[in-house]
């Protein structure tokens, strides 16, 4: 018995110096640019980039920064009503939750397994099993009680690689909710930019085409004293037909758009037409943007976060894999008692015991853990391209936002000047019109030209808004004005 004890105490400190095998996971190093091509003009920030640690910090949520900075209550209302009721979020908040839960489970391993167990049971021989015995002597009861405890000595660190593994995942998960955070705010935030837009072209072809049918009666009034043809009214109403023909497909889009948000906010399709069926003017976004460093973003967007950790969860499986070659050491043990009535059960001679330990070792299956390791290996090379590839798409993702914000507002200010001039044409054609110095051809085209105008500058500012959406979304909320 001591020499038992001394090979489980031997057994116990190999386990606990012992050395996990496999390899540790080192962060790739990858070549990060100083600042975005996109920014050129953008003061550097103060922070300088760490190019060989991009994703240490925590993955962020959705920043109120962004959609507060916009100064629109309605749209505040639809992006926290979004956050606490979206599905994709639940989903997000159920898979952290999982994850959660087996990390916990993971950790239990480097403890023992305890279990209590009690049988009581009753068994009567046959007279041919035992000739010569009266029935009360055929029948035999049993009482007994245990507890076992079984441990395995992570002697090759294989739980612990499986704990890292799961630690991994869990931080993975945790960058996941922050992912579909920033996902909601610029989904709900985009819809609803596009519904003020759409809403602001509505109005602009309701009012061109008052202002032609205006054209339209002023033409029919001088037919009807025969100051004018058939011919000019009929291509009068033509253009007023084509302006109306615009209204349908844009209230069309208006209550797809106001679906979509309602959606968004876990609601049902129409729970929201009251509240924005009303116009409103469009948010202005804030002149100035710093979109930080390529290694601030890194460290900040969580699908980066998320592609890392994920590739350390398969670098650590490796050594999952790995621990298969070495042999598996488990300590068992089990205290009980036993007796054949239940008054005797807790007494001195009842006592049972048992202690074992188990040494797993499949050397012979040498072949299929091989092939495991290969496998695990092919997972995390898999990981790493998939890892590169994100922060390759996040570093475009951030650049194509850039250039697409810059050059929305250049041409923003194109068609606002347009938009101004052709108004004005459009009125002067129309007083020279009635002053007889120009045909009514001029002043069909240049309401024409009015209309495409402003519907043009509306949908140019509604796309001007987007891009800061999309700019706000590829900064991963890390959004500063």
């Amino acid at each position: 018995m001591r020499e038992f004890a001394l090979l489980l105490l031997a057994a116990l400190a190999a386990a606990l110096a012992g050395c996990a095998v496999g390899p540790d996971y080192v962060r790739p190093d990858l070549a990060v640019p100083e600042k975005f091509a996109g920014a050129a003009a953008t003061p550097p920030a103060d922070v300088t980039p760490d190019t060989a640690s991009v994703a240490t910090a925590p993955a962020p949520g959705a920043d109120p920064t962004f959609w507060r900075s916009l100064g629109d209550p309605t749209l505040t209302r639809l992006v926290d009503g979004a956050l606490a009721a979206n599905h994709d979020l639940r989903i997000a908040l159920a898979n952290y939750d999982r994850a959660n839960a087996l990390l916990r489970g993971a950790r239990f391993d480097r403890y023992p397994t305890v279990t209590a167990s009690g049988t009581a049971s009753t068994s009567r021989l046959s007279a041919g099993q035992a000739p010569g015995l009266s029935r009360a002597e055929r029948d035999a009861d049993s009482f007994s009680g245990e507890i076992r405890a079984a441990w395995e000595l992570d002697a090759f660190g294989r739980v612990r690689r499986s704990i890292e593994a799961q630690r991994a995942e869990f931080t993975a998960s945790t960058a996941d909710v922050g992912a579909v955070q920033v996902a909601i705010v610029g989904d709900v935030a985009q819809g609803y930019l596009e519904l003020r837009g759409l809403q602001e072209r509505l109005r602009v072809a309701q009012a061109n085409a008052a202002n032609q049918r205006e054209t339209l009666q002023l033409l029919e009034a001088r037919v009807s004293v025969g100051r004018g043809t058939e011919f000019d009214t009929s291509r009068a109403r033509a253009q007023l037909e084509t302006t109306l023909a615009r209204v349908p497909a844009l209230q069309a889009s208006v209550a797809v758009t106001m679906h979509r948000l309602a959606v968004l906010t876990g609601q049902a399709p129409d729970a929201l037409t009251a509240t924005l069926e009303r116009a409103a003017a469009l948010p202005a976004v804030p002149a100035r943007i710093d979109p930080g460093t390529p290694g601030e973003l890194l460290r900040r967007r969580p699908d980066v976060i998320a592609a890392e950790n994920r590739l350390h969860a398969a670098t650590a499986r490796v050594g999952i894999a790995t621990a298969d070659l070495f042999p598996r050491f488990t300590l068992a043990g089990l205290i009980g008692t036993q007796a054949i009535d239940t008054s005797g059960l807790f007494a001195r001679d009842a006592e049972t015991r048992f202690a074992a330990l188990g040494v797993d070792w499949s050397f012979l299956d040498v072949g299929r853990v091989r092939a495991r390791i290969a496998a695990a290996d092919a997972d995390a090379s898999a990981a790493l391209a998939g890892y590169e590839k994100t922060v390759l798409i996040a570093l475009e993702d951030t650049e194509n936002a850039l250039v697409r914000l810059a050059k929305a507002r250049v041409e923003d200010g194109h068609l606002e000047h347009a938009a101004q001039d052709s108004t004005t044409a459009a009125s002067l054609a129309r007083l020279r019109f009635d002053a007889g110095a120009v045909d009514l051809l001029d002043v069909l085209d240049a309401e024409r030209t009015r209309l495409a105008a402003q519907d043009a500058f509306a949908d140019a500012r509604t796309r001007s808004a987007v891009a800061a959406v999309a700019l706000y979304r590829a900064l991963a909320g890390g959004y500063g004005s």
